[in-house]
């Protein structure tokens, strides 16, 4: 049997002319001998109907009082809607297909409403409706506990239900259809030369996931990378193929010499605020001071940097003022930069390369702008710059690197 796994996102699902788009890919990955499993979101995005933080606002209308188990319970609707819309669609057409909640699909999760983590995924039930059924329609970001409740998975759940189940069904390839044709080397809104890439490797899209780009959440990403599940990311309103991820040795329609690029994209996240705490020589008892105060109070610390003479970090605008009184509360003095922004340049084939870093230093005073903090990993080199500068040093890597080419 030939499984094939598709998501078809919130906006792939919104309208009737959506739809019918939706239903073309589908029929022609019927027509081509699959088995389909399509992982559906809520239709639509905040403001329409059905879209899950529509749903959310219902609560919050209600004071917000909701509790997370049934807070889960209301997330779960928009996708229920979804499927059950998309099996009335393809029986009209006369296409055999069947809805299975996350929990009928064998999606064991824990107990943590709002952000659940899959423990297993055991899709029986799925291979039982094959039997009779050409289509199986499962809604995406939900699972079960142990005791029998819906859970939710989170943030680009759907994204994660998609390539758990290609991983357990042992699927050729999941699609991930979009409103965008594929992974570009940069947000074509700030970049207008921007390129579509013909593929990317597992490594280079979390990196790049987890650095601001939104085509596909990096838990999904690190779900497939473990099973060996080559992903596609595809516009639902094009039959382009989209961007293949996969490792490098899966890339065999390619042209030859694409594979030995450094740089593969540009990515960025905004509105970070830098907190600076110094000490003197060898206090290393600062350190853990900081961070155990960051973690007991739920503030995500980023770009981390530690001397003997102190640390540097960044967390969010919006938890900036929070972090410094809580240091402060210690006897601590931090520095406060608010208004920077992360800019990352991104390849699988920046270890071990001399001059990347020249490039980027470069790039950047030649545009004089001034580089805060730097840190670097095997597929990625991180700078951050104020936030005025973000939109100018993403186009001058951009070129640098001859991304645009």
């Amino acid at each position: 049997m030939r499984v094939l796994v598709q998501k078809f996102g919130g906006t792939s699902l919104a309208t009737s002319e959506a739809r019918e788009h939706v239903l073309k890919h589908i029929t022609r990955e019927l027509a081509d001998g699959y088995r389909l499993v399509v992982v559906v979101s809520a239709m639509g995005r905040k403001g329409d109907p059905y879209a899950t933080d529509t749903l959310l606002d219902l609560a919050a209308a209600n004071g917000n009082a909701l509790p997370a188990r049934e807070k889960d319970l209301l997330m779960c609707c928009g996708e229920i809607i979804s499927a059950a819309t998309l099996c009335s669609l393809l029986e009209a057409k006369g296409i055999s297909s069947t809805v299975l909640t996350g929990a009928q699909a064998g999606f064991r999760t824990d107990a943590h409403f709002g952000s659940a983590r899959i423990l297993d995924v055991v899709p029986d039930r799925i291979f039982k409706e094959f039997e009779d059924k050409s289509v199986v329609i499962v809604t995406g970001f939900q699972g079960e506990s142990a005791s029998g409740d819906f859970t939710t998975l989170g943030r680009g759940g759907s994204d994660t239900s998609a390539t758990a189940l290609g991983a357990a069904l042992h699927a050729e390839i999941v699609d991930i259809y979009t409103d965008v044709n594929g992974i570009l080397t940069a947000d074509p809104r700030l970049v207008e030369d921007a390129k579509p890439l013909a593929y990317v490797s597992y490594a280079e899209i979390c990196n790049m996931a987890h650095q601001g780009a939104k085509v596909i959440h990096p838990r999904a990403v690190e779900i497939a990378m473990q099973a060996g599940v080559p992903v596609r990311v595809r516009s639902t309103f094009s039959d382009e193929k989209g961007t293949l991820v996969a490792n490098p040795e899966g890339f065999k329609d390619v042209q030859a010499g694409v594979v030995d690029r450094f740089v593969t994209g540009i990515a960025y996240v905004g509105n970070v605020t830098q907190i600076m705490v110094e000490s003197g020589e060898g206090s290393y008892k600062l350190q853990l001071q900081v961070f155990k105060a960051m973690a007991e109070n739920d503030i995500s610390v980023d770009f981390i940097n530690v001397t003997p003479t102190g640390v540097v970090y960044t967390v969010f605008d919006y938890e900036a003022d929070r972090a410094a009184d809580k240091l402060r509360e210690l006897g601590l003095s931090p520095k406060i930069l608010t208004g920077c922004a992360k800019v990352s340049v991104i390849g699988g084939g920046i270890n071990g390369v001399p001059g990347i870093m020249a490039k980027i230093v470069e790039a950047l005073a030649e545009k004089d702008i001034q580089i805060l903090q730097s840190a670097d990993s095997n597929t990625t080199i991180w700078v951050l710059v104020h936030k005025e500068d973000m939109v100018q040093a993403l186009r001058a890597l951009h070129k640098k690197f001859e991304l645009h080419i």
